[in-house]
């Protein structure tokens, strides 16, 4: 059961925007794993720009240990 977490700065998004965001997710996910659109799980967490560093970044990116079932999937430039 995919489940696919994103966690963001402040930032607001029109309904339509989500739709079409978990719609596009949730298609990538399907075609990648090969599961049904139905058992797909999206979220969204906002997280001030001031913990960024301290919440996401740094655990979530450059210190993320890519073992056989966590991997980084692509980094950033900044």
């Amino acid at each position: 059961m995919p489940h696919v977490e994103i966690w963001h700065q402040p930032a607001e998004l029109s309904e339509g925007a989500r739709r079409r965001l978990a719609t596009d997710i949730a298609a990538a996910v399907v075609r990648a794993y090969g599961v049904p659109e139905g058992v797909v799980s999206i979220g969204t967490e906002t997280i001030p720009a001031q913990h960024w560093d301290d919440q996401v970044y740094r655990p979530r990116i450059t210190e993320r240990a890519d073992t056989a079932g966590s991997r980084l999937l692509r980094s950033p430039d900044y």
